[in-house]
């Protein structure tokens, strides 16, 4: 008997005007021991099949026209609410895509992981937290020791999705449902993640379902594949089987998708656009009774970069390196000390008032589209907003014009300025997110990570957008990445980062072909192992 067993699994949805099918009669097994991937592109109902086998849709908006769901034989469609106790964080554990908006933002990350092993263990004091400090070690975390009372906000995205990671091990479960578990992290700690579940995997026998469109992952770490589009599995098999000799179109269009190349020359050697020069963010440890600054999170340690219009700058290096950070001093959306030069503008200590002028100059497009876009403006008040602000005399037939070039230059149909953000697939946000900043037709953007939570056909459709966007506007990009492939494809000049300052930096093709230092060639390293495997399946 298999550990999971899902037969004929049907789920739809109630909307206003009829039901939608979002799964069709969908089946598989999981034997103990086993991982089975599901992958396929937004939208295909992987995410929902998952969530089913715990009862975590919307019921009753969710409903299953058909279906069963069977662990150790006990049947979880319609389970009672004590049976699924049972189950949910202790025998079946999920670690969830979004960690920042799964994490609770008014608890502390102890607090987070030792309320599962409270509820299903029933640890307390001391034991309890020894616990909470080997799950943080165990998922690479042991630096966390001495800030156990930070809340997910004043982590990095990396490290908000290995307390998710860790949160799910707590009760080592006998089948982890992991939903994108490595999107937001970067290729050394992504090898480190699948090395310890593959670990756990063989100690404990522990069952994964793990869903992801990174196909270089599934094919180094699962044993079985489904494929699954339209809320229907197309092709199925082992994943040496599936990867060397696809046979549905479907799989062949997947496996063909992921970004690849390199960045376009430029058109023109562009002036120098912005600068900055030994820039530093340094954020206070608080500690003690009185809470006095113990100590200092050096997030940027000295940072000295420069970028020409028409350029792209790449900014790689591990999770908590200061990527995300740097990009936001630039911006002056944190304070900073050091120089920072913006086309003749010295930005150093600059406030509110002095920065507004040149906020259409400078934009950014950040990582979860669906976190920064609000739900309750439609897509045309979205995009329109900062032109609200910066350009007050427009009327409200030309910024709704601008509005709708904006939506068409980011491939989205103008009328659908309309609609919600919640009523778009992730790629669609985040082409949303472009258009916001686009609008505004700055001369610098900040790109946090902004394909990272997408498939990889709708990553290089994102890639092929902004390479068009900046040739066609002579744009400069900061690209703030932990997906080598793209920002082998997008960026002129790459810089190394780790533990807020630059280990290497030079020209794209110098760091991709001849990296220097043993930490760039470990990202390197990690990067091509997850890579060669993929291109090796497209050529067979």
């Amino acid at each position: 008997m298999s550990l999971l067993q899902v037969n004929d699994l049907s789920v739809s949805f109630r909307v206003p005007g009829g039901d939608v099918a979002a799964v069709k009669g969908v089946s598989f097994g999981i034997e103990k021991g086993e991982t089975l991937a599901l992958v396929g592109e937004s939208g295909s109902g992987k995410s929902v099949s998952a969530l089913s086998v715990l009862q975590l849709l919307p019921y009753p908006t969710a409903q299953h026209p058909s279906g069963s769901i069977r662990f150790r034989g006990t049947e979880l469609v319609g389970a009672d609410k004590q049976t699924l106790f049972d189950v949910r964080g202790d025998k079946i554990s999920m670690i969830f895509q979004e960690p920042l908006t799964s994490l609770n933002p008014l608890h502390s990350i102890e607090k987070q992981i030792a309320e599962v092993l409270q509820l299903h263990n029933g640890l307390r004091g001391q034991p309890l937290k020894d616990r909470v400090l080997k799950l943080l070690d165990l998922v690479g975390l042991a630096g966390l020791k001495d800030r156990l009372n930070a809340y997910p906000h004043e982590l990095s995205g990396g490290q908000r999705q290995r307390i998710m990671i860790a949160m799910a091990l707590a009760n080592e479960p006998d089948l982890l449902i992991a939903d994108e578990p490595t999107t937001a992290l970067d290729v050394t700690i992504q090898a480190q993640i699948l090395e310890l579940l593959r670990e756990l995997q063989q100690k404990m026998g522990m069952a994964i379902l793990m869903i992801t469109h990174d196909l270089g992952i599934v094919e180094k770490f699962a044993h079985r594949v489904c494929v699954m589009t339209d809320g229907e599995i197309v092709e199925s098999g082992a994943t040496a089987d599936i990867f060397a000799d696809p046979q549905h179109d479907y799989t062949k269009h997947l496996l063909g998708a992921a970004p690849s190349g390199v960045a376009d020359v430029p058109v023109n050697e562009g002036a120098g656009l912005l600068s900055t020069d030994d820039l530093k963010v340094h954020f206070p440890i608080k500690g003690g009774f009185l809470g006095r600054v113990q100590d200092h999170v050096k997030a940027v340690d000295g940072i000295s970069l420069s970028l020409k219009a028409g350029h792209s700058l790449g900014v790689v290096g591990e999770s908590g390196s200061g990527k995300s950070t740097l990009g936001m001093a630039i911006l002056r959306l944190i304070s900073s000390d050091g120089g920072i030069n913006f086309d003749g503008n010295e930005l150093a200590g600059a406030g509110f008032a002095d920065m507004r002028p040149l906020r259409s100059d400078m934009q950014i497009v950040f990582q979860d589209p669906f976190g920064s876009l609000s739900p309750r403006l439609s897509v045309g008040q979205i995009v329109g907003e900062g032109l609200l602000i910066h350009e007050p005399s427009l009327s409200d037939e030309d910024r709704d014009a601008r509005i709708c070039q904006a939506l068409a230059e980011v491939g989205l149909d103008p009328e659908s300025r309309h609609r919600y953000p919640h009523e778009f697939s992730g790629g669609q946000r985040q082409r949303i997110s472009i258009a916001r900043a686009m609008v505004l037709n700055p001369r610098f953007v900040v790109l946090d990570e902004p394909t990272s939570a997408l498939d990889v056909s709708v990553q290089a459709q994102i890639v092929d957008l902004l390479k068009d966007l900046q040739r066609k506007y002579d744009l400069a990009y900061l690209f703030i990445s932990h997906d080598l492939r793209v920002v082998r494809a997008l960026c002129h000049d790459v810089m190394v980062m780790k533990d807020g300052v630059i280990v290497e930096q030079g020209s794209a093709e110098q760091i991709f072909d001849a990296p220097q230092t043993d930490y760039t060639k470990a990202l390197m390293a990690a990067a091509f192992n997850l890579e060669v495997v993929h291109q090796d399946a497209v050529q067979g």
